[in-house]
This record gives C-alpha cells, structure tokens and sequence, in this order.
C-alpha cells in the first residue's frame, strides 16, 4: 500500500475541487505537507452563490466566504497561499514555477504529488465588442457586474440559456433592470427535453424577461447589442453564460493527456498520465454513468466528491469511483427544474433505443391545500428496463422526486421497481402513490404490453396512417380545448358508446394527463378495439407542440 506519511502535495487551484482534495488529506495524514496554490484572491468561497449575491438574495458579501487562508492554517495545518499562479509544471524535476502577484516574484515549489484543480474558463463568443462583456466565474467577476448595476446600468442583455445564464437572468430582474435572454438553441435549459423547457420558458417570460431562442448575438455596441437578425436588444450590461471549457494550459504544457471531449484524461481514481498527477474539478473528464465514455460535467457536487476520492488515493487507500449522471437542479423565479441522466435528444442523437412516460401529478396529495402541479418525464432502455434519465419541472416537490430517481439510476434499480419504493407519505408532503410509484406503475405497463403508449410527436403520422383520435375527458374539457380533430366520449360513458367507435382502426385515446386515457384504453382493448394512449396526455401533447 502506497504511504503518504511526509510526502508534500501541491494543489493548483482551491474551491470545490482543490479544497476538497487538501482538507480530506490532512484529515487522513497529519504529517504530510500539503500547499495550495491559488491564482485568485479567494480560495474557499460558493461560487453557486454568485448569482444570488448579485440578485441580492445572499446579501452580505461576507457569506460567500466559506474559509480563509488563516481559518484553514490553524484547523487543518493546510500552507494556503492566495494569488499565486502556477506558470508550469516540470514533471521530471517534480516542480512547478510559481509567480506571486502580489510582488511579482518568481520561485520554484517542489511536490511529490501534484493535483491540479484549475477549473473551466467561461466562453466568450467571439463578435465584436465582445471585450464589453462580463462573465461569472469567481467573486471579483460579481464585484464587476454589481459595480456596472450600481453604476446605473437599467438593462441587461444575457448570453445564453443554460442553467447559469437563467439564474443571472433572473437575479438581474430581482435588481429591477430591463433583462433580454439570447440563446442560440430553439429551447432554454439543454438538459430538459423540449416539451419540459416549455414551462420554465414561460416563467422566464412571465418574470419580465425579454426571452430570445433560437438567436444569435452578431455583435455588443457601447449601450446595445445585435443580433443575427439585425435587430438591436438594449444592454447597459452584458452577461455571457454560454458555457464553460475546461482550463487545460497548464495540462498541455507539461504534456499530459487531453480526453476527446477537451478535459484533462483520467483514470478512475482521477489520475492523469502521470501517476503522480492528479485532476479534479471542471478541468477533468469525468465518466459517463450510461456510455462509459468520458464526458465533461461542470458540477460542484462531482468537484467535492472528486477531491476526497484523489486524497483517499494518495494516502493509500481504497477508492469508491462511480461515474457521473449529471444530476442537476435550478430555480427559474418560482419554478424548480431538474434532470439526472440521459434526455431524449441524447439519446436519439446516439440512435439508442428508449421508452419515455410522462406523469402529470401534484407535489403532494391534491386534497390538502396548496398542491401545485408537477411534470415529470422517464427515459427507459426497453432491454432490461434500466432508468437511463428523468426530468421534472414544478413548483415543489421537483428536487426530491429527481433525486429519488438519481439514487434509484445509482442503485441500478429498473424502472417498474420504482412501483415498489416505500417513500415517505403524509398528506401535506406527498401522496399513498408518490409521482416516483407512478413512473413506476406506468413503466410496468408499458413492458409487459397493458399499456402501449404513443408519445406527442407521433400523433400526426398515426393520424396519416388512419388512427382515429379519441378525446375521453369531460364534454366541458373538450369543448374548452382539444386535439384537433378529435371525437370526444367522456369515459364514464365510454362503454355505452363502444357501438360508435370503429373496429377497423388503431384508436389513439387521450385525456388530460394520461391517468384517465390508461382507463379507457383498458376498457377498449378487453373490447377487441386496437388502442394506444397518449403518453403524458393533452398537457404533454400542448407542451411540445410549440417547441416542434
């Protein structure tokens, strides 16, 4: 077993990932010398909370700090040295060349075992005037766009829609600008299939932003910016949050492996080509949980877990590597949105086969007061039934059910098997059949055939092929809304109707969720009719449409 007793680590950058790596070594290794490099000024801090500081919701400035350099000397013994930026590594000399910012000096630090945890760099589309722009990687990046606020910016216009351009969107409101939100894809929020994207998209636009899909910024003026389409959006403030890379310089430069996907390539315990080199963070690869291949997941959590698993490597002991899902959650005014695992793009992109099942339901029993609607989307391989993603969009109860999924995809339960899960219950927090139960119920009937389920973008060709369409929801539901061109027997009186309904073709029955569309589908397959539901229902069916 490798000792680590006396071997001196240095660690490039803190944070999630570098301060992960430093605290759990010393918590296993009280003799080794562990130094950390840090480029910035701060080298423990939430930089999760950086939107909501500018927002305003974290108010204090001070409570972004988790540690400082003298609170880490004196708990763990940790030689914490802030604006220091590491130049190079010579991986022979087992050295790195090292500039104090602060004087400007130049020294040479030996390690025995180096971890680099640099981070990923914000991307900046290259237009002009693009140098106007600001970005949100660190606290001095907040101290700008606050600065820019406080100076008398009353609009802003944010570059891209992912999950940190739609929390800047939205704490920019908060502070009472005028907020435009440009995103290049036809959706916000990529991990969300279309169909779940419709209704954060709405809250954005509900919470008074200016939303732009499918758009292209063409370029950033002094007070405006344009785009593609030569229209020209106010922009006292610009806010680019289209993504990050991975910071590999330092990587390249002492000739270490770069994975395909542009992160730096490591092994299961994050060791890179050298044995003696470890990464961490938004700068490495990460595994896969579906594929196996490597794959870039810039998520704080990962970075955490990532930094102890490389501690626990280098004092010798074993390490517990899992790959990632990349589960993730974000708050767009008052919705909740999250997803864990593949989405259907995906796996339609790689040509996988799946089953998806839609579930509208409640964050909690709908007879106690104040159940709010909650979506939920299940992505299934139909050989084996394995959980491959799950999305859910809602006002409460969206974090917990997508977490319940995220541990049921780790704990390789199948689909069906979530019908089984004992989950809390009481009215006022969920219901005697959770919406997770009902993924599961639904899953179940789709594989053993009780259930076949066509899904909202296959409704025109079963209709060209000559599928009749059947509304089973209440005449009043029809009447204020339906698919177009469906007929419309309530199913309470479906079985009295049977004698309308044609034996000669495929009968698509839908209602508003689903639930009672699976009824009557029951009932008219036990008749002899041939019949499939609409998954997800006339909700699901609205909800894509636009997007289509």
């Amino acid at each position: 077993m490798e000792r680590s007793h006396h071997v001196k680590v240095v660690i490039v950058g803190g944070v999630a990932g570098g301060m992960s790596a430093a605290t759990r070594l010393r918590r296993l290794d009280e003799k080794a010398e562990i130094v950390v490099l840090e480029r910035g000024a701060h080298v423990s801090y939430a930089n999760c909370g950086l939107p909501y500081h500018i927002g305003g919701v974290i108010p204090d400035r001070a409570d972004l700090f988790l540690r400082t350099p003298g609170d880490l000397a004196a708990r763990f013994a940790l030689d914490v040295r802030v604006r220091h930026e590491v130049l190079s590594v010579d991986r022979a000399a087992r050295t790195v060349r090292v500039r104090d910012l602060g004087d400007g000096r130049e020294y040479t630090e030996p390690w025995d075992r180096l971890v680099l945890s640099p981070g990923a760099t914000p991307v900046v589309p290259p237009v002009p005037g693009a140098e106007r722009g600001l970005t949100l990687r660190d606290v001095r990046d907040s101290d700008r766009v606050l600065r820019r606020v406080e100076d008398g910016a009353r609009s802003a216009v944010v570059v891209g829609g992912g999950f940190i351009g739609v929390e800047v969107a939205e704490n920019l409101r908060h502070r009472g600008l005028a907020v435009s939100l440009v995103e290049m894809s036809d959706q916000v929020l990529a991990p969300l299939d279309p169909e779940m994207a419709r209704r954060p998209a709405a809250e954005l636009t509900a919470g008074g932003v200016d939303l732009r899909l499918g758009a292209r910024v063409a370029k950033i003026l002094p007070d405006t910016v344009e785009l593609g389409t030569g229209e020209t959006l106010r922009g006292d403030l610009v806010v680019f949050a289209a993504g990050v890379r991975p910071e590999t310089a330092l990587a390249r430069t002492a000739g270490l492996e770069i994975g395909p996907c542009g992160g730096i390539a490591v092994d299961e315990t994050q060791r890179t080509t050298d044995p003696d080199v470890f990464a961490v963070g938004d700068a490495a690869e990460k595994r896969d949980a579906f594929s196996g291949e490597p794959a870039l997941v810039p998520l704080a959590n990962l970075a955490n877990r990532h930094g102890r698993l490389v501690a626990d490597a280098i004092a010798g002991r074993p390490v517990r590597p899992r790959p990632s899902a990349g589960t993730a959650v974000v708050k767009v005014f008052g919705l909740t949105a999250a997803a864990t695992g593949w989405n259907e793009k995906r796996l339609r992109t790689a040509g996988r086969p799946y089953r998806a099942v839609h579930l509208h339901s409640t964050s909690h029993a709908g007879y106690y007061p104040g159940a709010r609607p909650l979506a939920l989307k299940l992505l299934v391989d139909p050989d084996g039934e394995r959980i491959l993603g799950a999305q859910a969009v809602g006002t409460e109860g969206v974090d917990k059910r997508v977490d319940v999924l995220a541990t049921a995809i780790a704990g390789g339960l199948t689909a069906p098997e979530l019908a089984d899960l004992e989950l809390a219950y009481a009215p006022p927090f969920g219901s005697a059949k959770d919406p997770v139960n009902m993924l599961g119920y639904i899953a179940g009937n789709l594989a053993d055939g009780t259930s076949p389920t066509v899904q909202w973008h296959e409704v025109d060709d079963r209709l060209a092929a000559g599928a009749l369409l059947l509304d089973v929801r209440t005449r009043a539901e029809h009447a204020a809304g339906t698919i177009p061109g469906a007929r419309n027997i309530p199913l309470d009186e479906l079985r009295s109707g049977l004698g309308r309904l044609p034996r000669d073709r495929e009968i698509l029955v839908f209602c508003e969720g689903g639930l009672r569309g699976h009824a009557a589908l029951r009932v008219l397959a036990q008749e002899g009719f041939r019949t499939v539901n609409l998954d997800g229902g006339r909700l699901t069916w609205q909800a894509g449409r636009p997007a289509r």
